[in-house]
């Protein structure tokens, strides 16, 4: 079996955590909401921060509405609006424990109710707050950082704890520059105001880079730029095995469509060229990617076709 998804509970418990590892999900949740594998000797789980209804033109706000809508129609979507998921990663190397994003959290003006899972689930999963030992941040919008802004939990994290994101991305949101996006009403001003109350929560933690850290063996996080200034992908490497968390830098639709600018992205042509790099790097090696918002858990590989690409999910091991 290819150990780059070998999916276990006992590897996950005797790895990610020394707490009990709870056997399935929580009695009112009908569907997983984590899924582990295996990246050489690191441990990764994948954890659903819940789903975030969005309208269906931030997939493409410069796409023509007929061929957005013909897209849609193929892949089975509804051409209003869809429920765009929300992934978080927790990374075990070594000694170190990694949150890769921290998720939504919540914001009660922007009526998300079945977001900001996040901390409840990693709790589901056995994993003590206080035992994360970094947090990587892919860039600095709210449904990346809200978790950590939930009542009570800085009290439970360690004193000591390392928060990683690129310096262009602090920088940024000290006057962020909306005036490329495409969002709903009250996004800006919500993705402002989280941004800014993160970083002045948690302003002794952060550990700033300009192009590239590794966090632990084998982890490392390198700024991309595109989607925000400072927008990040962590890869993941231990022998013969890779994978790319992407954050915000590829979305389902961009596998057909690299080109189309997603609503949120501040600088969309240069999200566009990120974007292609990436699927094109990815087809090459062949490594595992993840993304934020693909549908959980978003495992799997790139596949060129033609001047576009294919998304192949790997199988579930259980």
């Amino acid at each position: 079996m290819n150990r780059s998804i070998r999916n276990t509970q006992q590897e996950t418990t005797m790895n990610l955590h020394d707490t009990p590892h709870l056997a399935g999900p929580q009695p009112e949740e009908l569907v997983p909401s984590r899924y582990a594998l295996k990246v050489g000797d690191i441990d990764v789980l994948v954890v659903s921060d819940g789903v975030l209804p969005l309208p269906t033109q931030m997939l493409g706000h410069n796409a023509a509405p007929s061929v957005r809508a013909a897209w849609l129609k193929d892949m089975f979507l509804p051409q209003d609006a869809f429920d765009w998921a929300l992934n978080a990663v927790v990374v075990r190397s070594g000694d170190r424990t990694i949150l890769i994003d921290a998720g939504l959290g919540s914001d009660p003006d922007l009526h998300l109710p079945r977001a900001g899972q996040l901390i409840r689930r990693l709790e589901a999963a056995g994993i003590d707050l206080s035992s994360v030992t970094d947090v990587v941040l892919t860039h600095m919008h709210m449904d990346h950082v809200g978790g950590l802004l939930v009542d009570g939990v800085k009290e439970r994290l360690r004193p000591d704890l390392q928060i990683h994101v690129a310096a262009a991305e602090v920088a940024f949101w000290e006057a962020p520059d909306f005036s490329r996006t495409a969002m709903p009403e009250g996004f800006p001003d919500a993705l402002r105001t989280a941004a800014r109350q993160f970083t002045r929560t948690y302003h002794n933690q952060l550990r700033q880079f300009d192009e590239q850290h590794e966090i632990a063996p084998g982890v490392v996080v390198r700024r991309t730029g595109g989607h925000t200034p400072g927008h990040s992908i962590v890869r993941l490497t231990s022998g013969a095995d890779a994978l790319t968390f992407a954050g915000d830098a590829v979305f389902t639709v961009g596998f057909d469509h690299p080109d189309w600018f997603n609503g949120f992205e501040h600088d969309p042509e240069e999200a566009s060229r990120v974007r292609g790099r990436l699927l094109r790097d990815l087809a090459k090696t062949g490594e595992l990617l993840v993304a934020t918002h693909m549908p959980f858990p978003s495992v799997g590989h790139v596949a060129r076709d033609g001047d576009t690409f294919r998304f192949v999910p790997v199988f579930w091991d259980y």
